[in-house]
């Protein structure tokens, strides 16, 4: 289990990460999603220990990161598939890690090949490796030690569509057995297919967080008026709290028929009313996020 609590940091003036909390659950695959400058490596780099933060704390498996004893034993990271040395060869990456963590390093051979890293690929030196290489390399790493607990950022870069959908069914088993997957990634629809629960970040600040099914598929009506003053009156009226997301449109927890009478009823001119799910994780995205560029963040409607 991860557990993220009101982690903060500050570099002088700028905010990069403000009061962010969530947890990932055993048996899961989190997907952690934001635009770029957002926070997410901030934040998975305070997870880990190699960024303090400014306030707030993080554990894994109840414990910080940098209080673990053999932490790769416990927790596999991958945050820079670049951060090896490139003069050594794939196979004295791992046999290094494995002395490291006390493990036997007649096992290396036998996870080089699990990542999809043939007796020629063990052999040659880390620079001549491919981006898409180098992310096997860094999964095999990372899941070396067995660990119960995979923190990944951006593991796909570099993977053709057969190594994504490899990558796929590989945190997909890991998590059915039982692991905790935190998995940062650009690939919405990959992270889609994968992910059983979501977390969004935008300027620092979690937007949206929750089941992926529900996010999804019940995450209630998406409502924008010619008015939106008037909208936010008539849902004060109505009892009910929404989200305001960058676009400006209003996420409300109820039906669409619900709204659109309550609406028509006060005269209020609706521009926009449909499920906010429909088009899906990407629309979802983009709409929390100003069409990527994390300009905006969710606002709370009032209740």
């Amino acid at each position: 289990m991860i557990e993220v609590e009101h982690l903060t940091k500050r570099y002088g003036s700028h905010l990069a990460v403000d009061d962010v909390s969530f947890t990932c659950e055993p048996g899961t695959v989190t997907g952690f999603l934001g635009p770029n400058g957002a926070g997410k490596s901030t934040t998975m780099r305070m997870i880990c220990g190699l960024t303090p933060p400014t306030s707030g704390r993080s554990t894994v498996a109840g414990t910080p990161y940098r209080k673990l004893g053999n932490p790769g034993r416990r927790v596999g990271v991958l945050l820079d598939a670049s951060a090896q040395h490139a003069g050594r060869t794939g196979r004295e990456v791992l046999a290094l890690a494995s002395i490291t963590m006390g493990l036997d390093t007649s096992r290396v051979p036998e996870r080089l090949a699990k990542v999809g890293l043939d007796s020629t690929a063990a052999k040659r030196r880390l620079r001549a490796y491919s981006l898409g290489m180098r992310q096997r390399l860094g999964l095999a790493y990372a899941m070396l030690g067995d660990p119960a607990v995979l923190i990944l950022d951006e593991p796909a870069n570099g993977l053709d569509p057969e190594g994504i959908f490899w990558m796929r069914g590989l945190l997909r088993d890991f998590a059915d057995r039982g692991g905790t997957v935190l998995l940062s990634s650009h690939l919405l629809r990959e992270v889609e297919a994968v992910a059983d629960r979501l977390v969004v970040i935008g300027n620092g600040r979690i937007l949206v967080q929750g089941d992926k099914d529900e996010m999804l598929g019940e995450a209630g009506t998406l409502v924008r008026a010619a008015d939106q003053d008037e909208l936010e009156t008539l849902l004060r009226q109505m009892g009910i709290t929404g989200t305001r997301s960058a676009d400006g449109s209003i996420l409300v927890p109820t039906d669409a028929q619900t709204i659109g009478k309550a609406a028509a009823a006060a005269g209020v001119v609706l521009l926009e009313l449909r499920p906010a799910g429909a088009g899906g994780l990407e629309e979802m995205f983009l709409r929390l996020t100003g069409n990527g560029n994390g300009a905006s963040e969710m606002q709370e409607v009032v209740r």
